[in-house]
């Protein structure tokens, strides 16, 4: 379990990033809070992972970064919607 949350905080960098380019448009976030997002993301895939009894598969284990990706994809969406509502106020 501590190497799998130390693999998806390094991960989670990278999680960041491909989400980014995911999400549609243009987001207002800065390079840490891109590094946050991906890192929680990278967590929470790794937590529900663990949940469904996937975290543990030889070789690479696709359903566990693809539930990464997709925590990271909402968190980027959640933070570019808040702020674009913030800037419209």
């Amino acid at each position: 379990m501590i190497g799998s949350i130390i693999s998806a905080i390094v991960f989670g960098i990278i999680i960041g990033a491909i989400a980014r380019l995911i999400v549609p448009g243009k987001q207002n976030m800065s390079l840490a809070m891109t590094w946050v997002v991906g890192v929680v993301g990278s967590l929470l895939g790794t937590l529900v992972a663990y949940l469904l009894g996937v975290s543990d598969t030889p070789g690479i284990n696709w359903i566990q970064h693809v539930l990464q990706i997709l925590f990271a994809v909402v968190g980027v969406f959640i933070l570019a919607r808040a702020q674009m509502s913030k800037g419209t106020r």
